[in-house]
């Protein structure tokens, strides 16, 4: 389960080091996509595999625009000696990733966040929101 919130730096050449905890998770390889919330979305094979055999299953007319928007944007990855990962161009201009990133545990992933866009988003973060979801998702 990957879990955690960590800071890290984007090198020039589009790497980022991932913690060793989360990467002991991922293996040596991974699969990065966008994600739904304007970050990237870092799955181990496993876990892709799930994600994937879910989406498939998906009514074909209905699910073609978000299969294409997920396995259009998927890029296959190895960490090199150094635990890091390279993150493709597109992936870190859709997400607005620049040098300083958030690496998020988001339980069967992980999630890679511009700094600014993550801040933003736990500052405007509702604790009576979250409650009353956790209450109508059954929680």
């Amino acid at each position: 389960m990957f879990l955690g919130e960590y800071s890290h730096m984007l090198d020039t050449k589009n790497r980022v080091t991932l913690p060793s905890k989360l990467r002991d998770e991922m293996g040596g390889r991974a699969v990065l996509t966008k994600s739904i919330d304007k970050c990237v979305s870092v799955y181990n094979t496993a876990a892709w595999a799930t994600y994937t055999a879910k989406l498939d299953a998906l009514p074909g007319t209905e699910a073609r625009a978000l299969k294409r928007f997920i396995y259009s944007s998927a890029f296959e990855a190895e960490f090199d000696a150094q635990g890091r990962i390279l993150i493709p161009a597109n992936l870190c201009e859709y997400a607005g990733l620049d040098k300083n990133i958030k690496v998020i545990g988001a339980g069967d992933h992980v999630e890679l966040w511009s700094e600014t866009v993550w801040n933003e988003n736990q500052s405007a973060a509702d604790t009576a929101e979250m409650e009353a979801m956790m209450i109508r998702l059954g929680f």
